[in-house]
């Protein structure tokens, strides 16, 4: 069991996370995708939204991907209750009202730059790239640029 609770090596975890991209495709027909559960969520919440976006969304044929987030909660929720993977990963001020407001603002926010641009990070470098999605490229390149200029910014400081 304590394999199950360690850092799995990259050489594992990265194929693992490859195979499941056409894993899907094939089993499914589907690609794989968290932030658009984003829209579906916003959908449910207002059906009669004046935004055609939300409301010509058919959320119910996309009600696994739903339910596929929710096992990612649930996942998270029994990793740290019941195999003892549970480590504050936030400041103590993180644990206040006021911090969690602050979280599910952020994640709000996240969210919808997430749809903004059709997709997150991870969407667009493993879902996109593998299906050849020039966009996804440039989202890609885009966002390791990014990453690599903030880093040796914040390095200076």
């Amino acid at each position: 069991m304590e394999w199950l609770t360690q850092p799995w090596p990259w050489y594992v975890s990265g194929p693992l996370i490859g195979l499941s991209v056409p894993a899907l495709l094939l089993l499914s027909g589907k690609t794989l995708g968290v932030s658009s559960s984003f829209r579906h969520m916003c959908s449910i919440s207002s059906p009669n939204s004046k935004l055609p976006y939300l409301r010509e969304n058919n959320w119910r044929n996309e009600l696994w991907s739903l339910i596929f987030v929710a096992g990612i909660l649930l996942g998270g929720f029994v990793a740290t209750h019941f195999l003892g993977a549970a480590t504050h990963y936030f400041p103590d001020s993180y644990y206040t009202l006021g911090g969690i407001a602050v979280l599910l603002w952020g994640g709000v926010l996240v969210g919808f730059g997430a749809r903004y641009a059709d997709g997150c990070t991870s969407g667009h470098a493993i879902m996109g790239l593998s299906n050849l999605r020039w966009p996804s490229l440039v989202a890609t390149m885009s966002f390791f640029v990014g990453g690599s200029l903030m880093t040796a910014l914040f390095t200076l400081f």
